[in-house]
C-alpha cells in the first residue's frame, strides 16, 4: 500500500462550535518543518491548544488541535500545508524524495501604490484586504498630506504567484474598492526590482535604549501589564530521561503564536524534535515536553550551548514583539520590533495587529516608515500627538496582541 501525497494532511473540522478541529502531518522529515506549518497556520489565525509531535528523522507525524472561526478556508489551509511538506511518496517499501537541486526562486515583488481620502482605521481595513488576499507585505511606506489626503506604497509579493497577470491584478483592484468605496482616488501595481525596494528603506536608526531592550537577555521575574501579571516563562533541560534525547520542559502564559516562537527558536538553532508535546490549561497557561536532538544526532551536553537556548527561549516567550513608544517633538512614535527567522521569513500578520491595535483605540496614523536593523526590523508608526492616557493605552493594547492568545 502506498500513501498518497494528498493524504499528507488531513483536516477533520469540528461539527461543535468551540471545540477544536484535528490537522494531521504525516510526510517526509525535515529540520525546521514544525516551524513552517506552524507559521501557516498562524497566518490562518488558528490557535493552537495542543500538539503531538513524532518522527524518526526521516519520517514525521504531527497532529495539531486548533481552534478557528466560521471564516477559515480550510482547503486553501490544507493546500499551504501540503506545500510546505517535503515532496515524498511511500509505495511498496521504496521512499522516493523530491529534492531541489537549487535553492528556491525569491518570490517577485510588487508595488501596491494607491492614493486616496484618510479616515481612522484605513491602513488596517486595507492591511486585512491584503492578508485575505494571501499577498505578503514586506514594505510599507505611508504619507498623509495636509489636505487629509494619503499616499501608500506597500511592497508585496504574492503567496499564489499570480500577481503578473491582469485577472489577479484587477481581482485586488476591486477588493480594495470594496473596502475603500469612495475614498479611492487612485490605485496601481506594478513588478519593481529589488534597487527601488532598496531605496524605499528608511535610514537604519533606532534609539541606544530601545536596541537595548530588544537585544536583552534578561528578562524580570514577572511581567505587569494593566493589572495582569505575566511570570517568566520556566525552562528547564534534562539529560537523564532519555538515553539520545535532550528534554526541554517549558511552562509559560499562553499568547498568540506561542508554537511558532519555539518552532522558530530550535529552527534557528537547527535543532531537530524526535518528540513533542503541548497542552493548555483553562487558565491560559501552557504545558510543553520537547525531545530535541542537534543535527549531528547528539544531545545538548554542553552547559554553554543550554544556556545559550534557555535564554533565548525565555526572551522569544516574554516577548513576541518589543514595543516602544517615543516621543519626537510634536509626534509620537510606536516602534515595533519584528522577530525574523535566519531564512529571512517574519512573524507572520505581525503589521496587521498593529494597525488593529491602533484602530481599537481610535488612534490616527500619519505615517509608516520601515526600518532594518539586524534580525529584528520595526516598524515606526506615527501618530497624531495624544494624551498621556492614551500612549499607554497603545503600548498596553499592543502588549496584549503579543500576550494574549487572540483569534483574529
Amino acid at each position: 500500500m502506498g500513501i498518497l501525497y494528498d493524504d499528507a494532511v488531513i483536516i477533520r473540522q469540528s461539527e461543535i462550535e468551540g471545540e477544536p478541529s484535528i490537522i494531521t502531518v504525516n510526510c517526509t522529515d525535515k529540520t525546521g518543518l514544525g516551524c513552517d506549518l506552524c507559521r501557516i497556520i498562524l497566518f490562518f489565525g488558528l490557535t493552537v491548544v495542543r500538539i503531538d509531535v513524532s518522527t524518526d528523522g526521516k519520517w514525521c507525524y504531527l497532529v495539531f488541535w486548533v481552534i478557528g472561526k466560521q471564516s477559515t478556508r480550510w482547503g486553501l489551509l490544507k493546500k499551504r500545508l501540503l506545500d510546505a511538506c517535503p515532496s515524498c511518496l511511500l509505495a511498496s517499501d521504496i521512499q522516493y524524495y523530491g529534492f531541489q537541486l537549487q535553492p528556491p526562486r525569491p518570490p517577485d515583488v510588487f508595488l501596491l501604490k494607491f492614493c486616496c481620502h484618510d479616515r481612522r482605521g484605513l491602513l488596517h481595513d486595507v492591511t486585512k484586504v491584503l492578508c485575505e488576499l494571501e499577498l505578503t507585505i514586506k514594505r510599507v511606506k505611508v504619507s498623509t498630506t495636509p489636505d487629509e489626503k494619503v499616499m501608500d506604497l506597500f511592497f508585496i509579493t504574492d503567496t499564489r504567484e499570480l500577481l503578473h497577470t491582469k485577472k489577479r491584478q484587477e481581482d485586488t483592484y476591486e477588493h480594495l474598492k470594496v473596502v475603500l468605496g469612495d475614498a479611492m482616488i487612485s490605485c496601481g501595481i506594478e513588478m519593481v526590482g529589488p534597487e527601488t525596494t532598496a531605496c524605499s528603506q528608511a535610514p537604519s536608526f533606532l534609539p541606544d535604549e530601545f536596541t537595548e531592550e530588544m537585544f536583552n537577555m534578561d528578562s524580570p521575574d514577572e511581567c505587569k501589564i494593566g493589572s495582569v501579571a505575566f511570570r517568566t516563562p520556566s525552562i528547564t533541560m534534562d539529560n537523564l530521561l532519555s538515553p539520545a534525547h535532550t528534554l526541554v520542559q517549558i511552562v509559560c502564559q499562553d499568547h498568540k503564536g506561542l508554537l511558532y516562537d519555539i518552532m522558530r527558536t530550535l529552527k534557528d538553532y537547527n535543532i531537530q524534535i524526535s518528540y513533542g508535546r503541548l497542552t493548555t490549561q483553562e487558565n491560559t497557561e501552557c504545558e510543553l515536553d520537547l525531545f530535541i536532538m542537534q543535527a549531528d544526532g547528539s544531545k545538548i551536553v554542553d552547559s554553554s550551548k543550554q544556556n545559550a537556548l534557555c535564554s533565548r527561549l525565555r526572551m522569544e516567550l516574554s516577548r513576541p514583539l518589543r514595543v516602544a513608544v517615543v516621543s519626537r517633538g510634536p509626534d509620537t512614535e510606536l516602534l515595533v520590533a519584528n522577530p525574523v527567522e535566519l531564512s529571512g521569513k517574519g512573524r507572520p500578520l505581525v503589521f496587521y495587529d498593529i494597525t488593529l491595535a491602533l484602530k481599537m483605540l481610535n488612534s490616527v496614523i500619519f505615517s509608516v516608515l520601515p526600518n532594518k536593523h539586524a534580525l529584528l526590523p520595526p516598524f515606526y508608526v506615527s501618530f497624531k500627538k495624544c494624551s498621556s492616557r492614551i500612549y499607554h493605552h497603545v503600548l498596553l493594547c499592543c502588549r496584549w496582541l503579543s500576550y494574549v492568545c487572540l483569534v483574529l
